[in-house]
């Protein structure tokens, strides 16, 4: 027992002992550590001094170079501006230099100037001495001839100034018979000279226009698809170009009638494009009749377009234009009548030139002189005063429109260009194979026909085919009815009977189609 508690108060003893003595181990290290903390504060404090310092100095020396920088491009630039001062200080000298040796030759000038005007006025004194002198011995002489000729001096003058003027007058008279003459001699032989000049630079080939165009196709069985089932295909074709298509033994060939060359050419290319495409119905035919139409018209700006460019015209207004090209399916007395504008165009610029006019505008008056004959509607004014019209409402020139109104003489000609336009057309239009006569009646036979058909009330279009034996007339459903078109018939061939004169008969065919649309939406 006594050994146990003896083992244990040693033991109490000994962690007494440990404890204090582990303290006083820790506080040692604490000390220790708390110096070298010191220790590394000082250090750091230290480290941190001398590089502020260093970065102190830096920026003194950057600053220090900054300075020198600056004030070394401020000496630069006060040097700059010193000499700039100096050199327009050096200019302003000479300046005052030469103006003061201006100002001297100016008053050497002026001494110079005055003494020559003292010995302009002695000069004119003298000569005023001298017209004087001569004028008192001028008056002497008179006097002295007064006296011979018992005359004065004014009646001598009258007689003296008669007979010179009648000597005048008969020298004169016979000079200008003289150059007369020869005027009208030269004048002539000039006037042929420019003519056939103009005729032999100009080559031109006679123009022929037909009434039908041929289709050719590649074999015969297409014919059937064109007519149609019982023939419908070829009628809406015929309805909506009004043309005749004419479908006979002719192998592989087809044949459109008409006399409007616009109308056979719409047909033409439709019945292209119908049997390259193979779908041939009425409603097909009738959108691509459309289509073909529209195209036509684009086709006609073009060659509009082609036309002035390839004549050198610039400037002309676009309605202008299309009108020159709508030329190209007009013809008169057989002639095309863009080739005959052509023409013109090209024998007014050649003989403008041989003149010495303006080439220019004798061209662009040649080429539009028959521009009235396309004009879509069909007024009463005649086609050259309606051409004059239409190209003042377009702004052209006022030459040019004279010459357009002036070349069948309808208005007064005013200028220079006005004759040559007249004499270049009758010259285009009066050579051998120009035209024929017999084709152009025709024509206006047949449109006249047309014309008469469409003054009714209800028709929509008129169609003049069989060489002008048959007239098809297209009625608007809505206003017109059976009835009516039976009435309307008859209304047009008694018309026609009345006002038109024609060989053999004409067949009058009123045509109403009635449709009814709908659309499933």
């Amino acid at each position: 027992m006594s050994e146990i508690i003896i083992f244990i108060s040693a033991l109490v003893l000994g962690g007494a002992i440990g404890f204090f003595v582990g303290r006083s181990l820790l506080k040692k290290i604490y000390t220790q550590m708390e110096e070298e903390a010191k220790e590394k504060a000082r250090l750091l404090i230290k480290e941190a001094e001398i590089t502020s310092e260093s970065i102190k100095k830096e920026r003194i020396v950057e600053a220090k170079e900054k300075y020198l920088k600056l004030k070394s491009e401020f000496e630069e630039e006060s040097n700059r501006k010193r000499n700039i001062l100096q050199t327009n200080e050096n200019k302003l000298k000479q300046r005052e230099q030469n103006l003061s040796r201006q100002m001297e030759q100016v008053k050497r000038k002026e001494a110079e100037l005055d003494s020559e005007k003292e010995n302009v006025k002695a000069q004119l004194d003298i000569l005023s001495r001298k017209k004087e002198e001569l004028e008192k011995i001028k008056q002497q002489k008179v006097a002295v001839l007064e006296k011979v000729s018992n005359l004065t001096a004014e009646e001598a003058q009258e007689q003296l100034m008669e007979t010179l003027r009648a000597e005048a007058q008969s020298k004169a008279s016979s000079h200008i018979k003289e150059i007369v003459e020869e005027a009208k001699l030269t004048a002539t032989k000039q006037a042929k000279k420019v003519v056939i000049e103009t005729l032999q630079r100009t080559a031109t080939e006679h123009a022929i226009e037909n009434c039908v165009s041929i289709f050719n196709l590649e074999s015969d069985d297409i014919k059937g698809k064109i007519i149609g089932r019982e023939g419908r295909n070829i009628r809406a074709l015929e309805a909506l170009t009004g043309v005749e298509i004419i479908v006979d033994d002719t192998p592989e060939a087809i044949i459109i009638s008409g006399f409007d060359p616009v109308r056979r050419e719409i047909a033409r290319l439709s019945l292209h494009r119908l049997v390259v495409d193979g779908r041939i119905h009425p409603a097909r035919i009738e959108e691509v009749v459309a289509k073909t139409q529209k195209n036509i018209e684009e086709e006609i700006l073009d060659l509009g377009e082609k036309t002035v460019i390839d004549l050198g015209i610039h400037g002309l207004h676009p309605e202008l234009i299309r009108l020159v090209g709508r030329m190209r399916y007009r013809s008169s007395y057989g002639q095309n009548l863009l080739q005959h504008s052509r023409e013109v165009a090209k024998l007014c610029a050649t003989m403008a030139a041989e003149l010495g006019l303006n080439v220019k505008l004798a061209k662009r008056a040649g080429l539009l002189h028959d521009i009235g004959k396309v004009w879509h509607e069909e007024p009463e004014l005649p086609h050259a005063v309606l051409g004059m019209e239409l190209a003042q409402k377009y702004k052209e020139h006022p030459d040019v429109c004279n010459a357009i109104g002036a070349h069948h003489d309808e208005v007064e000609m005013t200028t220079l260009i006005s004759p040559i336009v007249q004499v270049c057309d009758a010259i285009s239009g009066s050579r051998p194979g120009a035209r024929r006569e017999v084709m152009e009646s025709y024509l206006k036979r047949l449109k006249d026909l047309e014309n008469l058909a469409l003054s009714f009330d209800g028709v929509n279009k008129c169609y003049a085919i069989q060489a002008g034996r048959e007239l098809r007339v297209m009625v608007d459903a809505e206003n017109v009815d059976d009835q009516r078109s039976d009435m309307l018939s008859y209304e047009i061939s008694q018309k026609i009977e009345k006002e038109m004169q024609y060989p053999g008969q004409i067949k009058v065919t009123v045509i109403r189609e009635m449709r009814s649309v709908s659309f499933a939406k």
